[in-house]
């Protein structure tokens, strides 16, 4: 099949607007081709695409969207980002899910640092509509889909409106075989590389400052998943990340941690398990035991909802296609 061959033009008389759209040395078109496989040559205010046919008309579709914003300079991650949610919602097996990313932007707004932050893809918004709406909600799927980002800033909105006293933020120690007494250092020297992840998300949506102020108070708080035995936690949002890494024991004494008016949030990636070859992953045994309990809400991402450099999508995508080749 020939590739197909689209033009597209605009005024010549806004110079600083095409600066804008097309980015330093042209690096936000290069992104666009580099997501849409698709080849674009420029002269001046005239665009030229080359591709399959679809592609070519997203693109179009995509560089008009991208001019119109353009009254500022856009960051490359602005263009990433946009380019996820357009291929979301012009994707035809996407179409038809419950709920589209246009609904999302009518979910009740986060209250954290990020001031655009809402769902980019169709399961992302139903993620957070079930945060909202259930007690316990589980989320299943690849890295980068926004699994345990979304629940920190879940938890942050949360404690802004008063909803729950304190954050607890929970993560299993055992990662690639290794154990926390190999490790250098007291206790929480050894958990810390552990619990990174948590930190970085909790510093860009509260401030490294406000994030302090909050561990001073115990309103926030950082946890090992060995560490929650005994306890019943009320009035919190908890997190339990990573918990394909948990033993079915395990994952069963954290779900009745829960007290009055709480909130839980458990996430994992099944194909990430770095428990050893004999050992069954609580994750995958509570998905089988709970899935139809009612008042317990599940999201299954999927590759197409990775919200990361697009090479990324891509990479897992392969992955899964050679993982199935077998």
């Amino acid at each position: 099949m020939r590739p197909k061959l689209a033009e597209i033009s605009f005024p010549p008389d806004d110079n600083q607007r095409l600066v804008n759209l097309c980015g330093v040395l042209d690096e936000n078109l290069k992104q666009i081709e580099s997501a849409l496989d698709v080849s674009i040559t420029r002269r001046s205010e005239h665009f030229s695409i080359r591709g399959k046919v679809t592609q070519t008309r997203l693109a179009v579709w995509i560089i008009k969207n991208f001019y119109n914003q353009a009254k500022r300079s856009l960051s490359i991650e602005q263009v990433q980002l946009g380019l996820i949610e357009v291929m979301n919602s012009h994707h035809p097996a996407r179409q038809t899910d419950s709920v589209s990313v246009e609904e999302g932007l009518s979910v009740s707004t986060l209250i954290t640092r990020r001031s655009d932050l809402h769902g980019r893809t169709p399961r992302q918004v139903q993620y957070l509509k079930q945060i909202q709406e259930h007690d316990i909600t589980f989320s299943i799927g690849p890295a980068g889909t926004g699994k345990t980002y979304l629940a920190v800033a879940s938890a942050v909105d949360s404690l802004e409106r008063d909803e729950v006293e304190r954050v607890v933020l929970v993560r299993p120690a055992v990662e690639a075989g290794e154990r926390l007494g190999f490790l250098p250092g007291d206790m929480a020297q050894k958990v810390d590389p552990y619990l990174r992840p948590l930190y970085d998300a909790l510093y860009d949506l509260m401030g490294f400052d406000k994030t302090s102020k909050q561990f001073e108070r115990s309103t926030i708080e950082v946890a090992p998943l060995a560490f929650m035995r005994g306890r019943t936690l009320n009035k919190s949002f908890i997190i339990l990340d990573e918990a394909q890494n948990t033993t079915p024991e395990q994952i069963k004494m954290f779900l009745t941690r829960i007290g009055f008016g709480s909130k839980v949030v458990v996430t994992g990636d099944i194909t990430q398990i770095d428990l050893a070859k004999n050992q069954k992953s609580g994750l995958v045994e509570a998905k089988k035991v709970l899935e139809k309990v009612r008042g317990i809400a599940f999201t299954n991402f999927e590759a197409e909802d990775i919200v990361r450099h697009p090479l990324v999508q891509r990479i897992v995508s392969a992955y899964e296609k050679y993982e199935k080749q077998g």
